[in-house]
């Protein structure tokens, strides 16, 4: 019996508060889920939004992120059905702020998540488990150890980037943090694009934002945009992807868009 290969591991990442992080994870998820691939998001940050955003209420977090990261459950134990078919979540609670002082004195501490996805792998291959196609992180927003965590187990970074005026600056920072973690945790890192998010047509300075980026990142940033869109902002609060609040709103279809748009840069990677 041949093996299913291994989930491509994406981690969103910005240290930027409000970019769009985990409105990106939630729907890019939902969106590859809907074309059928099998997904997996890790919340790893305190505040949880990605698990309520899915649906997950704070009761039914028995096992969270914290108690795989401080090894006292398995990453497969964590893990609940969402209320999208295909889409699961690793659910996290505000526990998870405490991980930098309980792991303080472990050398290892940057390689807690890749130890735990290495297991989860390990059982999938073994025919215990569900074969996830792609495992989205959603991170805090800032480059503490739970985003160092994520960087070092991941394939590939995705960055939302809302179209503002810092947008650049913080966009180097995240860069460089890159480029410090590839060289000392994960070699292998690489940048698979960064999205455009909350566009407003009717701001000069944000299509101004759009170019710049565009000359700064070349083809990694995607053709996609993300709109800015009162559902999309709606959605959360009723524990529902947009994709499954209004499938027909701009916010909506382009995450859609841009799920196809990973898929592809997916395959050009494996066929290169």
């Amino acid at each position: 019996m041949s093996q299913a290969p291994a989930p491509r591991i994406l981690v969103v990442a910005n240290q930027k508060g409000g970019v769009g992080k985990t409105t990106t994870a939630i729907n890019l998820g939902t969106a590859l889920a809907a074309v059928g691939e099998q997904v997996l998001v890790i919340d790893l940050d305190p505040q949880g939004n990605a698990s309520t955003g899915l649906g997950v209420d704070r009761k039914s977090r028995k096992i969270s992120t914290s108690d795989v990261l401080l090894g006292d459950s398995s990453l497969d134990e964590a893990i609940i059905a969402t209320v999208v078919p295909r889409l699961f979540i690793a659910p996290s609670t505000v526990d998870l702020s405490g991980l930098e002082l309980q792991a303080a004195g472990d050398k290892d501490r940057a390689f807690r998540l890749k130890r735990a996805l290495a297991e989860l792998n390990v059982a999938e291959h073994h025919g215990h488990g569900r074969n996830y196609g792609y495992i989205l992180i959603d991170c805090p927003p800032s480059l503490n150890l739970l985003t160092i965590n994520a960087l070092a187990a991941a394939d590939a970074l995705l960055a939302p980037l809302q179209c503002e005026f810092f947008a650049l600056e913080g966009l180097s920072q995240l860069l460089s943090t890159v480029d410090q973690v590839r060289s000392a945790l994960n070699p292998r890192l690489s940048i698979h694009g960064v999205v455009l998010t909350m566009f407003d047509p009717r701001n000069n300075l944000a299509s101004q934002v759009v170019a710049d980026v565009r000359r700064f990142m070349g083809d990694k940033v995607y053709e996609t945009v993300i709109p800015r869109n009162v559902r999309v902002s709606e959605a959360p609060s009723y524990g529902k992807p947009v994709l499954l609040y209004d499938l027909k709103c701009s916010g909506s279809q382009a995450y859609l868009k841009l799920a196809s748009e990973v898929l592809r840069r997916e395959r050009q990677l494996r066929a290169a």
